[in-house]
This record gives C-alpha cells, sequence and structure tokens, in this order.
C-alpha cells in the first residue's frame, strides 16, 4: 500500500536491525508493529532520541489494550493503531507526520 502510495518502503525483521541500518540524516517515518510478546517501541525512541533523530513513530498492534498504549506513549507515538488498520487513514497520518 505505501509503496502504491509512492513511498520508499524499507522492511526490518527486528528494531536492532532498524537501528543498525538507520543513518542520522535519513529523513521519514517508523511504522512500528509491536507484537504482543515484546515491545521495543520505547527502546527504539530511547535510542533515537541518543542519536539526535527525531523521527516520527506510528504504533501499530494487534492488542489494544491500556498497557499497549501507554507502551505507545511512553514511546512518543504521534499515533496508535488497532489491527486491521484502516490504510487511508494510515496513510493520512504519515502524510501528517512527514510534514511535521
Amino acid at each position: 500500500m505505501l509503496r502504491t502510495a509512492s513511498y520508499e518502503v524499507f522492511e526490518f525483521a527486528s528494531a536492532t536491525e532498524f537501528l543498525v541500518s538507520l543513518k542520522s540524516d535519513t529523513p521519514g517515518c517508523l511504522v512500528l508493529d509491536v507484537l504482543a510478546s515484546r515491545d521495543p517501541g520505547e527502546d527504539v525512541r530511547a535510542s533515537l532520541d541518543q542519536r539526535g533523530i527525531q523521527m516520527p513513530i506510528i504504533v501499530i498492534s494487534a492488542k489494544d489494550d491500556l498497557e499497549t498504549r501507554a507502551s505507545a506513549r511512553r514511546a512518543k507515538a504521534v499515533a496508535f493503531f488497532r489491527k486491521p488498520v484502516d490504510g487511508a487513514a494510515l496513510l493520512d497520518t504519515i502524510r501528517w507526520a512527514l510534514k511535521s
């Protein structure tokens, strides 16, 4: 869907893989799919902050409970989506996040 909307998309198997490949001058928006078994959002945000990278994070999760939403807030996510995700809403949010 993102490629169809003319976005350049990079996929990573883990937060660590993403952070290793990230360069400080890479503009973008991170769409983070949070798994129920672990929550890398806060760690990713801390790593970005340490490197001085102001990249917006959008969290997607199949789990929509207070704990998951609180974790997204701690990661300073600009948005939280519960699966299944409305594609148009996600695209609108990505456009907004990239402009801010």
